[in-house]
């Protein structure tokens, strides 16, 4: 990514959580022909690290004077133009190929602009955030947001559901936005009822549907608390979402309407309209949209007919106009609102000496929505693996902990077309009947 992205500055903590993410920098512009400079933020003000060549303290960056360094006139040359790309986020995409998507100024702030007028929001609100800002979800909920509003951030970087609950009733939070397992954890805190959470108006979940007990026990638990449903894509932000008004039925069979500027259509294979109720490609076009993949411009005109993006998932519009995503055209898996990218971690199992085959699917799970199961073919004579082998593998591989799978089998063959394509959706209905 640094190397496609040619990026002048990385920004990093010394260590976080027990892991030296200076080490990791420095290899990784050890390796690039035009290095990058490393800013460091060290954790222990009182200790920091010993800095090499080409790398900066994050405090002595903070303290210097920019105001002497140019006249105004100079600054005032430099100022970026609102369609310039502001924001690159890399995506996990299904090819084992990260796509680097590219949003402008305007496009960014178009993301965030119709969230006060949708949810009442204003100065006066509390945002919470626990996603990783690394995700449009964190960046756009989480960053912009509170600046647009003027209001107040409030950001946790580990998640634990007790610490949430004590951070509701200390600050007043009014809002936050994550994929459905938050939720789930929040309910199953077991100091919930210790706490006053009465602050807590909004909890938008996005990535997987909110099930009907789920909403149920919320409005139990913390009266008073809307919980919305929304879908997006790093390519075209929060689309749709629901509305504190909607009914309970819209609310957990549907994925919300478009927000204001955002439009939506459903067609067939062809691309022609389908009416409302049919399933089919979705398709979204306005003003949040991402202006293009860094350096794939043939992949950018794949997916796009003139000013509508090809989701590449399939959904249906019901007669009032709520979306309900039916499914992926794409092969991925979301766990927990993080996107698992399948191709990827099946060639990297495919180096695995002993595997002759892989395959990748997603099965239900209570809690996290979707999980990782991996089907596996062994070569002749090879003793079968074991998870915590597969997974002692991935780690020695670097791949990051999330994308593990969290069952494996081992089978002698794979269901197949007669072409040979192996069938997926045979492995997925073994994989949920056995998880159910």
């Amino acid at each position: 990514m640094m190397e496609r992205a040619n990026t002048r500055i990385l920004v990093v903590p010394d260590s976080f959580r027990g892991y030296d993410h200076l080490a990791l920098a420095r290899r990784m512009v050890g390796g690039q022909e035009n290095p990058a400079r490393v800013m460091v933020l060290a954790q222990d003000p009182a200790n920091p690290p010993a800095l090499e060549e080409g790398e900066i303290a994050w405090d002595e960056f903070i303290a210097t004077d920019w105001a002497s360094k140019g006249s105004p006139e100079e600054l005032a040359e430099r100022r970026p133009d609102a369609n310039d790309v502001a924001l690159l986020m890399f995506t996990s995409g299904t090819t084992g190929r990260p796509k680097g998507v590219m949003h402008t100024h305007n496009s960014v702030c178009a993301a965030g602009l119709p969230w006060p007028d949708r949810m009442g929001m204003d100065h006066q609100d509390v945002i919470h955030m626990a996603s990783t800002f690394g995700h449009l979800t964190g960046y756009l909920f989480g960053v912009e947001l509170p600046i647009l509003l003027g209001a107040k951030g409030v950001f946790q970087d580990v998640w634990n559901k007790e610490k949430f609950v004590e951070l509701i009733a200390e600050h007043g939070i009014t809002h936050t936005s994550g994929a459905t397992p938050f939720l789930h954890d929040l309910l199953d805190a077991s100091n919930l009822a210790d706490h006053d959470v009465s602050s807590l108006q909004r909890f938008c979940c996005m990535g997987a549907p909110i099930p009907r007990v789920l909403l149920r026990n919320a409005r139990e638990e913390v009266p008073g608390l809307s919980v919305l449903g929304g879908w997006g894509q790093t390519e075209c932000a929060l689309s749709t979402c629901g509305h504190p008004s909607d009914p309970v039925e819209k609310i957990t069979t549907t994925d919300g309407r478009p927000v204001r500027g955002i439009e939506v259509r459903i067609t067939d294979l062809d691309g022609s309209s389908l009416p409302a109720g049919s399933e089919g490609k979705l398709w979204v076009r306005g003003p949040s949209l991402f202006v293009g993949y860094m350096d794939q411009l043939d992949k950018t005109r794949e997916d796009f007919d003139g000013e509508w993006f090809d989701t590449g998932d399939l959904a249906t519009l019901d007669e009032d106009g709520y979306l309900t995503i039916a499914g992926r055209s794409k092969d991925l898996i979301i766990r927990g609102g993080e996107n698992i990218p399948v191709a990827y971690l099946e060639n990297v199992l495919h180096e695995h000496p002993d595997i002759a085959s892989v395959a990748i699917v997603g099965a239900p799970h209570a809690r996290l929505q979707e999980i990782a199961c991996a089907a596996v073919v062994m070569n002749d004579g090879a003793a079968p693996l074991t998870l915590e082998a597969v997974r002692t593998y991935l780690d020695e591989k670097g791949v990051a902990k999330s994308y593990w799978p969290e069952r494996v089998e081992i089978m002698d063959d794979f269901p197949r077309t007669p072409s040979g394509k192996i069938q997926k959706y045979h492995l997925r209905d073994r994989f949920t009947e056995d998880t159910a």
